[in-house]
């Protein structure tokens, strides 16, 4: 069984349960109980929000790394390898370590029947607790209450942003997927929330376990100016703390702001060098990912983002807004059947000239014929393809010297481009960050 190749084992898995989602944490947790997994690390910092989980973790990784800790993180889904779930130190798990783990949860399990994602999860606390880490950073894969992420005890509990995704699990409204991630709250513990106007289940989960809660616009916030911009927040203890000046990021500066606030809630030092840089160099593939690619001759921009529900298309918008082109922009969409289309692609029909659309490599995809109709009945110009690869060549040939193309709506669709770009761009493609 330990003799298993990475790939067999994740196809193994994929076949362990009946469904890909069971949400429930007592089966887990009779596995974590058997291999002693429920203290992995002195820290603990767990984040949960409808977009804005892979940045803050980043972010927050980032920060305590800079104080010389070692710091385990655990997200998903990955783009191109698996491996990417589980980063130590920032290098992924290997091949082998990440058999040997799910070797260990296998002859633990016994008749314990577990999903693919729980798998993974428990997997990767035994890499963790192996490696006697200093703090780990935890991104949810759904919801909060019921991950199995949920199975550790958050010092620092996190709330990106609440919107509606995920609703045949969480809910249709901001209400009901506010109380599904408030459920990764402990008691007496703080609680960071990036949303502006948290939904009252939050507020109120957190009344009843006494978790202090900082919430941006009141107990900390950031404001944005020329170049630079600011941050203030507090201490668990109520005192004042600012960083000014700070350099703009290529990220998100408002997830960088609510894991500010996460790392004030940790009592460690406080240097705004050290912290200005730390942020400074926190990247995350695939998210305001900008990259420079020569294509037959031109020079081209590819932005790669996997915004795929409204919240995250309304943020890429505004981004894009405060950056205008003196150039044309061409896009490559592709969305799964289960996301709001509408939603995702009307706030971005006034920053982009015309669309390629296609389908995903998986039977959950929405077909091209349904994103054409859509987008032409919104007036937009828009060509279908058969498939992302083949969509963004044509984009490609399309554009003229300086143009950019912006390729979004699905860690699917990223993650073609991703394979794409290793095999056939041009004289090499120069990674960079969206500003």
């Amino acid at each position: 069984m330990s003799q298993r190749s990475l790939a067999e084992w994740l196809t193994y898995l994929e076949q362990l349960h009946p469904s890909a989602i069971d949400m429930g944490l007592e089966r887990s947790k009779a596995v974590l109980d058997r291999l002693n997994l429920g203290a992995v690390a002195p820290r603990v910092v767990t984040v949960t929000g409808t977009n804005g989980k892979g940045s803050t973790c980043a972010f927050i990784a980032s920060l305590l790394s800079s104080q010389g800790m070692t710091v385990g993180v655990y997200s998903s889904p990955h783009l191109l390898r698996y491996n990417e779930r589980v980063q130590i130190n920032g290098i992924e798990a290997s091949d082998a370590e990440l058999c040997e783990a799910f070797a260990a949860i296998e002859a633990a399990r016994g008749d314990i029947s577990l999903t693919y994602f729980e798998m993974g999860t428990l997997a990767a606390f035994w890499l963790f607790k192996r490696a006697a880490l200093d703090a780990l950073v935890l991104e949810v894969g759904l919801g909060g209450r019921l991950d199995a992420v949920n199975l550790l005890d958050a010092d620092v509990a996190v709330v990106t942003s609440i919107g509606v995704d995920h609703s045949d699990w969480l809910g249709d409204t901001r209400e009901s997927v506010a109380f599904e991630k408030a459920g990764i709250f402990r008691a007496n513990k703080p609680v960071v929330c990036g949303d502006l106007q948290p939904p009252q289940p939050l507020l109120a989960r957190a009344e009843v376990l006494n978790a202090p809660l900082f919430v941006r616009g009141c107990e900390f916030d950031l404001r944005l100016g020329g170049q630079s911009w600011s941050w203030q927040g507090r201490t668990l203890r109520g005192e004042h703390l600012t960083l000014d000046q700070l350099p703009l990021l290529d990220l998100p500066m408002e997830n960088a702001a609510v894991a500010l606030q996460a790392y004030a809630m940790l009592d460690l030092s406080w240097q705004p060098q050290v912290i200005a840089q730390a942020l400074q160099r926190t990247r995350v593939i695939g998210r305001l990912d900008r990259r420079s690619v020569t294509w037959a001759g031109k020079k081209l921009t590819l932005l790669l983002d996997v915004g795929h529900n409204p919240h995250a298309a309304t943020y890429l918008a505004q981004r894009l807004a405060a950056r205008p082109l003196t150039h044309k922009r061409r896009a490559v969409f592709a969305l799964l059947s289960d996301k709001d289309l509408l939603g995702v692609v009307q706030p971005l029909l006034g920053q982009v000239e015309d669309w390629a659309v296609a389908p995903l490599p998986t039977s959950r995809t929405r077909q091209a014929s349904e994103l054409q109709a859509c987008l032409q009945a919104l007036g937009a110009s828009v060509e279908a393809y058969d498939s992302v690869s083949v969509a963004l060549e044509a984009q490609l040939n399309r554009a003229a010297d300086e143009d950019e193309v912006l390729l979004f709506g699905s860690f699917y669709c990223v993650a073609e481009a991703l394979e794409w770009l290793s095999h056939k761009a041009d004289g090499g493609v120069q990674d960079g960050f969206a500003g």
